[in-house]
């Protein structure tokens, strides 16, 4: 029982030879600040005199992951803007993370040596995008230009209407790219105007007309780009804007379709002027030079022309031959030398038979009757 109450007394002396209170211990780090209570032991010296002795924070691992969490900043990828004529690009945003554990590591040294705060360890990580991959990605692939009569108005708006639909356009990476689903149907409805058709081996009026030089220029731009032509077809005759077997007729029933076979997406800009459409494809390079070849086979002599009688003499219309023509794409590395030569198309147009007017003959006025005269012939009976 004595031995009790010495241990009684012992523990009594020491109760009044230490005392506790609550100070303020301040988390800083770059992107915040935060004060957290620790509590701090005092120990009595001899001469009556208080000594800090230690300071301990009970909640201090949860305390610090919290601090790291509410101080952690995402990293934001760069992104681009295509208006269809140029791009525009949005810097990206270093994200900050914590080090917890070098973190946890100068907070417990802080409080051993009776520091009011300490730095929590931060460093920043780039993000999955950046403006430079991003300019890496819209580098230009190819373009093609194609010529027309900027005086026929008509068939320059249908042009330059189609243009404007195409232009702007994203092709996510293995997708497929339809000239009717982007430009819609030709019809006066839809902002498309009547002017010179190829229909049923004549050209005619029809809404839409020059519509195909749009799609012939964009099937060109895609061909020197790398992009995989799906579909496209020959006119019934030859056309003036591009070489044979590298036209690309559309129609109701006839469409142009490509696919980006990259892994990055690829964007479609255009350029009308007055008397020039303009096709470009941007993207991220491949290393190769793609070219392409049309080479004519044989010629088709037209038919003799059709004659008419009229006013004057005119050629109605021209007469033109037809071709048996081939294309190929041709493939090079950097160093330019020829990886591949495929055919690509091997078509057939037919000759258009021209139309000539003549001046109708005139006819003598009948003569007088006189005795000489022999008198008129009767029919055979």
């Amino acid at each position: 029982m004595q031995e009790d109450c010495v241990n009684c007394a012992q523990f009594l002396r020491r109760r009044e030879t230490y005392r506790e209170e609550t100070a303020l211990f301040m988390l800083r780090s770059k992107t915040g600040k935060k004060e957290y209570d620790v509590t701090v032991r005092y120990e009595k010296e001899k001469n009556g005199e208080e000594r800090e002795v230690g300071r301990s924070w009970v909640d201090l691992e949860t305390d610090l992951l919290d601090f790291c969490k509410n101080n952690a900043k995402d990293a934001v990828d760069a992104r681009l803007f295509f208006d269809g004529k140029k791009f525009t690009y949005t810097p990206e945003q270093n994200g900050v993370y914590c080090d917890y554990a070098r973190s946890l590591d100068l907070a417990l040294a802080a409080l051993r040596e009776g520091k009011n705060g300490s730095e929590v360890v931060q460093a920043e990580f780039t993000p999955r995008i950046t403006v430079k991959m991003l300019r890496e990605r819209t580098q230009r692939l190819g373009a093609f230009t194609t010529y027309f009569d900027g005086g026929n108005l008509p068939r320059a708006h249908n042009i330059a209407l189609a243009a404007t639909r195409i232009a702007g356009v994203e092709l996510a990476p293995k997708s497929e790219f339809s000239f009717n689903t982007v430009v819609g149907k030709r019809t006066e409805a839809n902002g498309f105007e009547v002017a010179n058709v190829i229909f049923e081996g004549e050209f005619v009026p029809g809404v839409g007309g020059g519509v195909c030089q749009a799609s012939t220029t964009l099937m060109n731009a895609a061909l020197v780009s790398g992009l995989k032509i799906t579909e496209s077809r020959p006119h019934s005759l030859p056309v003036g804007y591009v070489k044979p077997s590298l036209d690309a007729m559309v129609s109701e029933y006839s469409d142009l379709k490509f696919i980006n076979p990259y892994d990055f997406p690829v964007y479609l800009a255009a350029e009308t002027g007055g008397n020039f459409v303009r096709f470009i494809v941007y993207g991220k390079p491949d290393g190769r030079r793609y070219v392409t070849e049309s080479n004519v086979r044989y010629r088709i002599a037209p038919p003799a022309a059709e004659i008419v009688e009229g006013e004057e003499d005119k050629v109605l219309r021209a007469e033109k031959e037809g071709v048996a023509s081939e294309s190929f794409l041709l493939v090079y590395d950097r160093a330019g030398n020829l990886l591949s030569r495929k055919l690509f198309r091997r078509d057939t147009y037919g000759a258009s038979q021209g139309k000539i007017m003549v001046k109708k003959a005139e006819q003598d006025d009948a003569p007088e009757q006189n005795g000489n005269a022999e008198p008129p012939q009767e029919p055979a009976q």
